[in-house]
């Protein structure tokens, strides 16, 4: 295998010492070339979304989620890094076709997927049709682009991926471990075909019981009203909204304080916000910022004032934004984001798992530290597990 390695003016990753530099690629970013016994490929990095060839931009373009389209690159660049990182979007190609484009991280020395902790699901993207041995091909040069990093973590991914025996293929022709590990859950639940009352007789009868004691009791409250802001014309209100309830929650302060606002702004623009707002009077009380894309509806973030509880405000939230969902706009998902918080099997029934791969590079020290915890976790583990099948049960 030959390697040129890159320029390092705007590349994210720099020419190593003794390596030839190539001259940078027609569209801004530098490139390598990775030869190998199945295919070719040509790799591109560049650190804004700019650029990226018209046929990687492509890709984004026609991504069916969230967190695979510009809008949401455009907001994690603008809002959604650490200081110290920067991006660095992967492109591989075989000739003039585009296979694949990996969003990615570098930061002190590291690589790591273009993950925040607003993403809730993330995935390498390959072009339509792409074969499977192209695919192969393609992340055993991304493979070999991460081995310098030692370890690269990529994360978020759905376990139910299907390019992730491509993934693991490509890893180990680049001789990196892929190593597994669980990241969140996700509870989901599929309501195609349900309206508001439908979907909730298929609750628990205390849990049913319970949601509709409540919103009667949300009814009577004077001056209490729910607003659903979706107009980019409206999202003025909807920040000033939305900070001023945050600030008196319980939540934590936000690790990028602008992100949420912008993407807000983003997603009225693109005509998928349901920005929800339940108030008592003039005082915004609960908050939740929903956006629907591909009839998939995901809940980003929520929030309510503490000092009003006693109105179960995010209860009654979460009830009136469902019921506009089911009776008004064709979902045919809804999706209550990241972690098993509780709350979230009252409102969704079905879970996915949310996984990571590390790409480890046994050679290294880094790599070795990793492969030695990886592996010492799951021996620990079953030594704990032998030991409590074999320890005598008292009486």
């Amino acid at each position: 295998m030959t390697r040129m390695a890159r320029i390092g003016v705007t590349s994210c990753r720099m020419p190593r010492t003794g390596r030839q530099a190539t001259t940078p690629c027609t569209n801004g970013s530098a490139c390598c070339i990775i030869s190998g016994s199945a295919e070719r490929m040509e790799i591109e990095t560049t650190a804004v979304l700019g650029g990226l060839a018209p046929e990687a931009l492509a890709l984004l373009d026609g991504a069916t989620g969230l967190f695979s389209g510009r809008a949401w690159w455009e907001v994690v660049l603008a809002h959604g890094l650490p200081a110290d990182a920067k991006p660095c979007f992967v492109t591989l190609r075989a000739g003039d076709a585009v296979v694949a484009l990996v969003p990615m991280l570098r930061q002190g020395g590291r690589l790591a997927g273009l993950t925040t902790p607003y993403t809730c699901d993330y995935a390498p993207l390959f072009a339509a049709g792409a074969e499977q041995a192209s695919r192969v091909a393609a992340m055993a040069a991304f493979a070999r682009f991460c081995r310098g990093s030692g370890v690269t973590r990529l994360d978020a991914l759905p376990a139910e991926w299907d390019g992730l025996p491509d993934l693991r293929a490509g890893a180990r022709r680049a001789w990196l471990w892929p190593l597994r590990f669980d990241h969140f859950g996700n509870w989901h639940e599929d309501v195609s075909g349900l309206g508001w009352a439908a979907y909730l007789r298929e609750r628990p009868g205390a849990l049913r019981e319970t949601i509709r004691r409540r919103l009667r009791r949300a009814e009577a409250v004077p001056g209490a009203r729910f607003a659903l802001l979706a107009q980019p014309a409206e999202m003025d209100r909807a920040a000033e909204a939305f900070e001023s309830v945050y600030r008196r929650s319980w939540k934590e302060p936000e690790p990028y304080p602008a992100f949420n606002v912008a993407l807000m702004r983003a997603m009225a623009a693109a005509g998928a916000l349901r920005f929800g707002l339940w108030s008592i009077g003039d005082v915004p009380v609960a908050v939740q910022m929903w956006v629907v894309m591909h009839r998939r509806a995901i809940v980003l973030k929520l929030a309510h004032d503490e000092a009003y509880k006693a109105h179960s405000p995010g209860t009654v939230l979460t009830a009136l934004m469902l019921r506009h969902l089911l009776d008004h706009e064709d979902v045919a998902e809804i999706d209550f984001g990241r972690g098993d918080d509780g709350y979230k099997q009252d409102w969704a029934r079905q879970r996915r798992q949310r996984i990571g791969v590390l790409l480890v590079a046994p050679w290294r020290l880094r790599g070795a530290l990793a492969l030695l915890r990886h592996f010492g976790g799951r021996v620990a583990g079953l030594l704990r597990a032998s030991a409590r099948r074999l320890a005598p049960t008292g009486r």
